[in-house]
């Protein structure tokens, strides 16, 4: 197990950070890390790279206790901060060379992370002069030197481009398929296109822990259906399968079934047999974002 988390709380005075929350991460598996601001995912990180302790409970990374072992910890940890602390006037190579003493890394280790990052165009420059997306790559470069088995990522695409952000999910994604990553981010589509599982926090606490592969495969839809006039949500209710029906606005409403079949042929004979006309009918998919919004609100 790369990292196992069990019953970890955190206090910040009289302020509940970590709520005894337990989790574990498997190897290779990349996983999203999801709340608010303010809901605790950066302070899990700091604990698990030894910046912090808990208050309660314990949290390993690969099978060294985070209080107990924090050398060894460290050692076997490559992170990335939210903020991507970095010297700027200081060359690519010679931050990287900097790192690679500190962690007593053989020099040769520094051209392979380069190459593997897709710094080698710029890392003749200075790290000032690098736009934002290489020195994001700069601080993965410097999370990889020492060659660790678990990569922690605080916002690795805050800020970036499109194009940036195609580059790092990529070498995230590639990284991901030899390594643990644990990685933390606001842009719910970054984490459908990389990410395994997704673990969701607000307030504290864990409120979801499932693979993409079942948050996909819901066994739920919302049909978006727009007659000429008002209906009474009751008589929508007795369609088959029903769920919820919400009157976004005017006539407008949004239908959830509990079944993954297309339900908007009963819609449709629905309105036939109660005389109305039919001024859009669409379905709309339940999103990672969606239900992100539902658990944390």
């Amino acid at each position: 197990m790369s990292i196992e988390v069990t019953n970890l709380s955190k206090v910040y005075g009289n302020q509940k950070a970590l709520n005894a929350i337990s989790f574990k991460v498997n190897k290779p598996e990349i996983v999203g890390f999801l709340g608010p601001n303010g809901a605790g995912k950066s302070t899990m990180m700091k604990i698990l790279t030894t910046y912090l302790e808990a208050s309660e409970g314990t949290a390993s990374v690969n099978g060294f206790n985070v209080q107990d072992n924090k050398q060894q910890v460290q050692q076997s940890v490559g992170y990335l901060p939210e903020h991507n602390p970095l010297y700027l006037d200081m060359y690519v190579r010679e931050y990287l060379a900097f790192n690679a003493n500190v962690y007593k890394t053989p020099k040769t280790r520094i051209e392979e992370v380069i190459e593997l990052t897709g710094l080698t165009p710029e890392a003749h420059k200075k790290i000032e002069q690098l736009s934002k997306g290489y020195r994001q790559r700069v601080g993965l470069a410097n999370a990889l030197l020492h060659n660790p088995d678990v990569l922690i990522l605080d916002e690795p695409t805050t800020g970036l481009d499109p194009n940036q952000l195609v580059d790092i999910r990529n070498l995230i994604r590639n990284i991901g398929k030899e390594k643990t990553v644990f990685l933390s981010t606001h842009i719910m589509q970054e984490v459908e296109a990389m990410c395994d599982r997704v673990i969701i926090i607000n307030k504290g606490e864990i409120v979801a822990n499932k693979t993409l592969k079942e948050l996909q495969s819901k066994k739920e839809q919302v049909v978006i259906v727009e007659f000429d006039y008002r209906v009474e949500d009751a008589f929508l209710l007795k369609l088959p399968k029903v769920k919820k029906v919400v009157n976004t606005h005017d006539f407008v409403y949004e239908i959830t079934f509990d079944t993954p079949d297309d339900m908007r042929s009963h819609v449709f004979d629905f309105a036939h047999d109660n005389q109305l006309k039919i001024l859009q009918l669409n379905q709309k998919n339940a999103s990672l974002e969606s239900l992100f919004r539902e658990l944390t609100n």
